[in-house]
């Protein structure tokens, strides 16, 4: 599905991208994958729905977007926030207000 969104929600808004099943996977700048590795060696990682990170040492910079209203996605990035925090990283936890904007919670 976002594979498909991205192809087709906006012309002057196209973002290159592919699956990690599709040709030439590895030379995608954006790469879909619902696996765990790093089939393109991209720095950041961005995980949607729930999804479990896989090991973050080889990223910059690892991003979590959850339904907030859901609780089971709530429980799972509060889960994810006290294993990380544990292991040292540094986080931070921005939350989208009324305007669409996203302001950094401190």
């Amino acid at each position: 599905m976002l594979d498909t969104h991205l192809w087709t929600y906006r012309d002057d808004s196209f973002l290159p991208h592919g699956t990690d099943v599709a040709e030439f996977a590895g030379d995608q700048p954006i790469l879909l994958t619902a696996g765990a590795d790093n089939g393109n060696a991209a720095t950041v990682r961005f995980l949607i729905d729930g999804a479990e990170p896989p090991p973050v040492a080889s990223y910059e910079r690892v991003v979590f977007m959850f339904d907030g209203y859901d609780q089971a996605q709530l429980e799972g990035a509060r889960t994810h926030w006290k294993t990380l925090k544990g292991e040292g990283h540094a986080l931070t936890y921005w939350q989208q207000n009324q305007d669409g904007r996203w302001v950094k919670k401190v």
